[in-house]
């Protein structure tokens, strides 16, 4: 620290003690929703390069990516395994959630299926494991005690995770792995399609959880709400203007730059979309934003585009 100004202190210990660092702001992880995507060949991936390679280009420039298999079948551990392998270190994969949980059991019983998901070979991402996200149907409704019961099946870490995952059922049987390397906080994220959920009671209902309310950008097909129910914030930006087709102008990727600062100093834009009044903790955020307007390509390159305007560096230079 350098040296400070003003008179001399009456007590011989202050002169010792500088004032306090403030704390550093949260991480930045940016990346796409999924990386296998058949249009992406020559848009974003060079020409001929092997698909077995594609998420080791991606991981090169961008510091994270949803794994988006996980959501339509329970993978292998091997498959988590060669994906960690793939990526650098700091790399993250946030993991979504299986439909069999969110669109067909509809988050009810589903203590079984939660433990063959976390069974399939989550935990074999090690270090590169991020927040699971859960991502509900249009169809489903808000039910406070149904959306309760679920968010208390959650492991809240890798070794709680490891237990659950030791109940699989007989569909893993010689395919599961239940064993964690660490005993780690286990982040959540929950994704709402419904307008029914537009209530002050859910973000109370997560903030009790820890469970973060996902801000979702979806060209106003799905509600829209800037609340921060965690320790960190979770952002799927899906098109502004056309859902899943749209690529977001550099003024728009500039507006969201402000958010994430916001979000990420501890505090939250100035005309958030909040529910409630409550007011929010003012400590330093990690902040998770993928993009999920795949058409066209758009997801990587916005991705890229929102790490040079929050100033974020990655192995592979940012470039694609």
């Amino acid at each position: 620290m350098g040296d400070r100004e003003g008179p001399p202190s009456s007590r011989p210990e202050d002169a010792l003690t500088d004032p306090p660092t403030p704390p550093s702001p949260g991480r930045v992880h940016i990346g796409t929703s999924g990386w296998t995507y058949r249009h992406w060949r020559g848009a974003f991936y060079p020409a001929g390069l092997p698909g077995r390679r594609e998420l080791e280009y991606l991981a090169g420039r961008l510091g994270s990516v949803e794994i988006n298999g996980s959501f339509y079948a329970l993978q292998k551990p091997d498959a988590y395994a060669r994906w960690a392998a793939q990526t650098p270190p700091g790399f993250v994969f946030a993991v979504k959630g299986g439909r069999f949980v969110t669109h067909m059991k509809k988050l009810r019983g589903v203590r079984v299926p939660l433990a063959n998901f976390f069974a399939s070979g989550v935990l074999r991402l090690g270090e590169h494991l991020g927040p699971v996200l859960w991502q509900l149907p249009e169809g489903v409704r808000f039910d406070p005690d149904v959306l309760d019961a679920f968010l208390n099946l959650l492991p809240g870490s890798t070794g709680e995770a490891a237990r659950l995952a030791a109940e699989h059922d007989a569909h893993l049987k010689g395919r599961a792995w239940t064993h964690a390397e660490r005993d780690v906080p286990l982040r959540h994220a929950l994704e709402v399609r419904h307008a029914s959920f537009v209530t002050p009671e859910l973000p109370g209902l997560l903030r009790r959880h820890g469970v973060a309310l996902v801000v979702a950008d979806a060209a106003g097909h799905f509600p829209l709400i800037e609340e921060v129910t965690a320790d960190f914030v979770y952002v799927r930006l899906h098109g502004s203007r056309e859902l899943y087709r749209s690529g977001y102008e550099p003024g728009e990727i500039a507006a969201w730059a402000g958010r994430v600062r916001a979000w990420r100093a501890g505090g939250e834009p100035a005309d958030a979309r909040r529910l409630t009044g409550t007011p929010v903790s003012r400590q330093p955020r990690d902040v998770y934003v993928y993009f999920d307007n795949d058409i066209g390509a758009h997801a990587p390159h916005d991705a890229l585009a929102l790490m040079r305007a929050l100033g974020v560096t990655w192995p592979g230079g940012g470039e694609g």
